[in-house]
């Protein structure tokens, strides 16, 4: 394993053998940003769980610059039991991208953007959609290199209330956070496996439709604790609660 102040890096394939280049924008940003040199270690991660401590042999900067690397220790994380995915209802400005970013450094395994009733930004079809989940996506995967996570959790495709009912029927247990809920997600028995859905509403919260969508679906409506949590945190605060309530810290 390497040392904790290694930064990580990007790519899609680990280099196969005892040596590597790395290049394009990852590359770009250890010479020009980080200013990294011959010597420095750094860490390869190919999203999926897989890292290779490695050492820098050589800078070659210049427009596309490269780094020849001295692959290293090798290793493979499992992925979380369970696994959790945060349904985070579309925020205004910039608070959605906050959202998932604390959301992935907090751990989560996938993320499902939400046109909740009451978001008040709107994913329409065609390119502005496209962008909008092309920035969560992106956010993302810098919140995973920033949390030196080997996983990068996917963004999927925007969903409405009909499809996030499907998600909670598809899940092993799903649970709504809702301010109001008798319930708190400490009193729940969690699932040791599967897939646990966590579904955050919008700043002015879920409707009393789709929260009756969502149990009818068989999702659980629960609280936190005593303080109402921006839709930006929530998440993250919950997934540090699941971290600690179940196997997934361990």
């Amino acid at each position: 394993m390497p040392a904790t102040t290694a930064p990580v890096f990007l790519v899609g394939e680990l280099p196969a053998g005892p040596r590597g280049v790395l290049r394009g924008d990852e590359a770009r940003h250890a010479v020009t940003v980080r200013r990294m040199r011959a010597g420095e270690r750094l860490t390869l991660a190919d999203g999926a769980g897989s890292g290779a401590d490695c050492v820098i042999e050589a800078v070659r900067p210049g427009r596309d610059p490269e780094l020849d690397l001295a692959v290293g220790d090798r290793w493979t994380e499992p992925a979380p039991r369970p696994a959790v995915t945060i349904a985070q209802a579309l925020a205004k400005g910039d608070r959605g991208e906050l959202a998932v970013e604390l959301a992935t450094e907090a751990g989560a395994d996938a993320i499902l953007p939400w046109r909740a009733e009451r978001s008040v930004a709107r994913w329409e079809e065609g390119p502005r959609g496209a962008k909008a989940l092309a920035r969560w996506q992106s956010t993302a995967r810098a919140a995973a290199k920033q949390a030196r996570r080997l996983r990068v959790p996917p963004v999927r495709q925007a969903v409405g209330t009909t499809g996030l009912a499907e998600a909670v029927r598809a899940a092993a247990a799903a649970f709504v956070l809702e301010g109001t809920a008798p319930r708190r997600l400490t009193e729940l028995s969690l699932p040791a496996e599967g897939e646990l859905l966590l579904v955050v509403g919008p700043e002015g919260g879920i409707t009393d439709a789709e929260l009756e969508t969502l149990t009818d679906a068989g999702a659980i409506p629960v609280r936190l604790g005593p303080a109402v949590l921006r839709t930006s945190t929530a998440a993250a605060v919950a997934l540090g609660a699941l971290g600690a309530l179940t196997a997934r810290w361990h």
